[in-house]
């Protein structure tokens, strides 16, 4: 979660958003590469490795993307937290210079230089270092999430959307797993995009569409690339 500088009631559907956002994206991650790797496999005649392929993509990038998550969340409070220091230090030695840029921001917006002038030196009374990280660095919000506890649910939403694909490889017959695979990912896919516009308020047919369109383009343009390796190789 994120520590929140400037604190007030309303919940708005953004806010639902960015909880579902890492889950969400995590499972369609999950889904449309292993259902592609699947695509490309097939394509280029190697429909015999799927399980065990598909096994290693799971486990590779459920590693990769906990990983990233954590290495991106460590790095974004990291420079926060630089960039907090670097403003403390100047409005310790420089508080004129820095009220001076706090009220040039709010002329640049429209608010008259009098009526800025003296917000100004009322929002630098309450807080300074908060007033110039919301209005100078646009810093709304403090990341205060813990980076191993954002990488786990990531890298298991991704685990969850990947075994999808490689269940029906297991149970569907060799023959023909395509026609179980690809319509499943797609409808999951479908349903992902829906409820997640639904959540943020969004036409959930809109989002299932382009979930899906993607969903589908990258199956194929997977299960072309495999098919001219076989091809040329």
């Amino acid at each position: 979660m994120e520590k929140t500088i400037d604190l007030h009631g309303e919940h708005h559907r953004l806010n639902r958003y960015r909880r579902l956002r890492a889950s969400v994206l995590g499972a369609i991650a999950g889904l449309v590469a292993v259902s592609s790797l699947i695509a490309g496999l097939m394509a280029s005649g190697a429909a015999n490795t799927v399980l065990l392929t598909g096994v290693i993509a799971l486990v590779a990038g459920t590693l990769a993307l906990a990983a990233g998550q954590h290495v991106a969340l460590r790095l974004r409070q990291d420079t926060e937290q630089a960039d907090l220091e670097m403003e403390a230090h100047e409005l310790e030695i420089n508080f004129e210079h820095e009220l001076a840029e706090l009220r040039d921001i709010y002329v640049s917006r429209g608010v008259d230089p009098e009526t800025a002038e003296r917000v100004a030196r009322q929002m630098m009374a309450h807080d300074a270092l908060g007033a110039h990280a919301r209005e100078e660095m646009g810093l709304h919000q403090i990341t205060d999430t813990r980076p191993l506890l954002a990488a786990i649910p990531l890298g298991a939403a991704f685990a969850a959307g990947a075994a999808l694909p490689l269940l029906v490889a297991l149970l569907a017959p060799a023959g023909s797993m395509a026609l179980f695979i690809f319509p499943l990912t797609l409808l999951a896919l479908a349903v992902l995009g829906s409820l997640s516009s639904r959540t943020g308020g969004a036409s959930m047919l809109t989002g299932g569409f382009r979930t899906v369109l993607w969903g589908a383009a990258t199956m194929g343009v997977t299960a072309l690339v495999g098919w001219l390796i076989a091809t040329l190789a």
